[in-house]
């Protein structure tokens, strides 16, 4: 499916948006018979059973969810119908990986940034029913957290930004995901003919060989610029040892879908590292 990513700080018309969009399409692809499918954040904790303030609050919570949305969506991305991520999706390591996905699939997908000034969402917010409404304390936090698209950014373009005022700009948006060619593959999500049979053995030691160079220099006082043994390849900032395992966890997953030359491991694996830290 075509992608369409929604996001915004609370109480942007995330959802407002989402429901336009969906109708929008469902006219434009009606002769085509093509369905459109909104995949829902506020639905996601809902259905986990959560108060979205206790699990706003909760980072766990929190990343068990936004996993569970990001299979839903690597399920049900084909290049036949059309699917609408409605969420705040505030982290830009997030959308990267969701770009990497559609990458993998060869679909194309577009951004829609709600943007609103901070004290009028506060104002809506304010407008909702109580057991709707953000507390201050989470709606603060979320807006602090938030990390805005930018259009210079692969995994963020095309960008539309729009404002509750604004029509949609329905066309616009169309003309991105249908009058364009599939996104090619790049050496991050290319299948080669024939893998190594040696290969997931190679990936896990090499991976771990990598987040083993990071954590030694760490340990000696160097947190940027970090040169890695046996290739030509250098980690631009560290994290903490947790951040670095999840990222090489998520590096696995992928390399596992789609096999690289062994040779290339480390350096694809540094790049992976330097996106998203």
């Amino acid at each position: 499916m075509p992608l369409i990513v929604i996001t915004g700080n609370p109480c942007s018309g995330k959802t407002t948006r989402s429901l336009e969009i969906k109708d929008y399409f469902e006219k434009k692809l009606k002769a085509t018979g093509q369905s459109i499918e909104i995949i829902s954040e506020s639905d996601a904790i809902v259905t986990a059973g959560y108060d979205k303030n206790v699990f706003y609050a909760d980072s766990k919570k929190e990343k068990t969810v936004r996993s569970a949305m990001k299979s839903d969506i690597q399920r049900k991305l084909d290049i036949h119908n059309l699917l609408i991520f409605d969420g705040s999706n505030y982290i830009k390591g997030y959308r990267y990986e969701i770009y990497c996905m559609t990458k993998l699939y060869k679909t194309p997908q577009c951004t829609i940034y709600c943007d609103i000034p901070i004290e009028h969402a506060w104002m809506l917010n304010d407008k909702r029913i109580e057991s709707d409404r953000y507390s201050r304390g989470i709606f603060d936090a979320l807006v602090a957290r938030y990390e805005a698209p930018d259009g210079k950014n692969r995994w963020d373009a095309p960008l539309f930004a729009i404002t509750p005022e604004d029509e949609l700009i329905g066309d616009d948006i169309y003309k991105s995901l249908y009058k364009v060619k599939a996104p090619k593959p790049n050496l991050s999500t290319q299948c080669p003919p024939l893998a190594s049979t040696n290969y997931l053995y190679e990936l896990d030691a090499i991976t771990q060989d990598v987040i083993n160079a990071i954590l030694s220099a760490k340990q000696l006082g160097i947190d940027n610029d970090i040169k890695i043994p046996g290739c030509n390849v250098i980690v631009r900032n560290s994290s903490t040892p947790a951040h670095l395992l999840r990222l090489r966890r998520q590096f696995l997953t992928y390399s596992k879908m789609q096999q690289s030359g062994i040779d290339q491991i480390a350096a694809l694996f540094v790049q992976y590292l330097n996106k998203n830290l």
